[in-house]
């Protein structure tokens, strides 16, 4: 990924964390290598958890502990409600942009 991907993505990597959160709960590993399975493949794990810590304080997420077959229990992330309203918001956002971006590369038709 190039550099603009990069900063680019930055951008809206919390909205894509929270939607794929919206699919299913899911821990940091699962979360991370779920990006890269779609074509993400520079997304750091430590980029990961650290978004997860900041969704987790501004309460988007639920946690709960699941036993790990190796090494300590891990936190299993679900979106809630409130997380909901606000990935809600990032889609209605994102559509915005989308359209407007359109407009423009069509010559603003």
């Amino acid at each position: 990924m190039g550099k603009q991907a990069t900063e680019m993505l930055k951008g809206v990597l919390e909205g894509i964390v929270l939607a794929m959160l919206s699919l299913r709960p899911a821990y940091g590993y699962e979360i991370t290598a779920g990006l890269r399975d779609q074509g993400f493949r520079d997304i750091a794990e430590g980029t990961i958890y650290a978004l997860l810590l900041r969704i987790e304080q501004r309460q988007l997420v639920d946690v709960e502990k699941a036993p790990s077959e190796k090494g300590p229990p891990r936190k299993v992330y679900t979106l809630n409600a409130q997380g909901q309203e606000y990935l809600d918001e990032f889609w209605r956002t994102w559509s915005f942009l989308t359209e407007r971006l359109e407009e423009l590369r069509d010559g603003g038709k």
